[in-house]
């Protein structure tokens, strides 16, 4: 079967499919990889790869949201549960995923952690008791990555509680000898920075907002080739600086009015996404709009 060139393997396979398959599979979640993220998946990998010490190497991701940081989370678990991470067995426990929300405790976070593995737990149970099945179930299912995704979450609490919360994950990857992989709003920097042991261990990386250069370009060409569209698409320097002004830079806005795009090329039978059809393109949310 003849696969265009202008289109990854994923993309042209639904090629031929009907109107309805298509716009769905534009619709659908996928990973698009980009030069930022790859790098950032490799860093992941490498860490996955580390030898078990007392001061395992740990990350902080910080960015706007809507700048991608979830999607790099799934796609780190979905390599590892696969086996395509770091060249490793299949194994779905390497890597734990906990969204910090609510009101940060100490029990609060055991209680997630636990949540994410399945484990039963009594909320009458005393702290020293959760905190002991906590690490007994982790060290038995084999972690060695605990990802702590939206962690500017820990803002919503005292600067007591942010103490005692950062201190305990710092007591999880010391006693457990795991990594630490926390994703965030830049707002959460200050709270990291206010437990220097722990800002210490953790490499920072920032997800700035996308400007006019080589990489929002590679951006748009890597989710272009995704759409399944018949025809290729050639933006120009206007084209691309009216995708990055009506998106303001955010990478989910430029998903999705690509995606957009890609569909009304397919209604319209244009097969294609072109200058003309970013310059007419009207944003459906006028939170969007805004940014024009």
């Amino acid at each position: 079967m003849f696969k265009p060139s202008h289109l990854t393997d994923e993309a042209a396979n639904i090629l031929s499919g009907a109107t309805d398959e298509r716009v769905y599979f534009i619709q659908s979640k996928r990973w698009v990889a980009y030069p930022r993220a790859v790098q950032i998946l490799e860093h992941l990998n490498k860490m996955l790869k580390h030898p078990r010490t007392t001061r395992m190497p740990s990350l902080i991701v910080y960015g706007d949201s809507g700048m991608g940081k979830s999607m790099l989370v799934d796609k780190f678990k979905a390599d590892c549960a696969a086996g395509s991470a770091a060249d490793s067995a299949p194994n779905r426990n390497k890597v734990l995923g906990v969204e910090l929300s609510g009101r940060p405790t100490e029990r609060r976070l055991f209680s997630q952690i636990l949540a994410a593995v399945d484990a039963p737990h009594s909320p009458r149970a005393g702290i020293v008791d959760v905190e002991r099945g906590t690490l007994n179930i982790l060290r038995e299912i084999g972690v060695q990555i605990l990802v702590i995704d939206e962690i500017h979450n820990i803002l919503a609490g005292s600067w007591r509680e942010q103490r005692i919360v950062l201190n305990t994950l710092r007591f999880l990857s010391n006693e457990l000898k795991v990594s630490l992989v926390c994703f965030g709003i830049l707002e959460a920097r200050d709270a990291i920075n206010g437990d220097v042991q722990l800002a210490r261990r953790l490499d920072a990386v920032t997800l700035p907002r996308w400007t006019a250069d080589k990489e929002f370009e590679q951006l748009v060409l890597a989710i272009v080739r995704n759409l399944p569209l018949r025809e290729p698409s050639v933006l120009t320097v206007k084209g691309l600086r009216r995708v990055l002004q009506l998106s303001g830079g955010v990478s989910s806005r430029i998903f999705r009015m690509l995606n957009d795009l890609a569909i009304q090329a397919i209604e319209t039978g244009e097969e294609r996404i072109t200058d003309m059809s970013v310059e007419t393109y009207k944003p459906i949310s006028e939170n969007e709009v805004a940014f024009q």
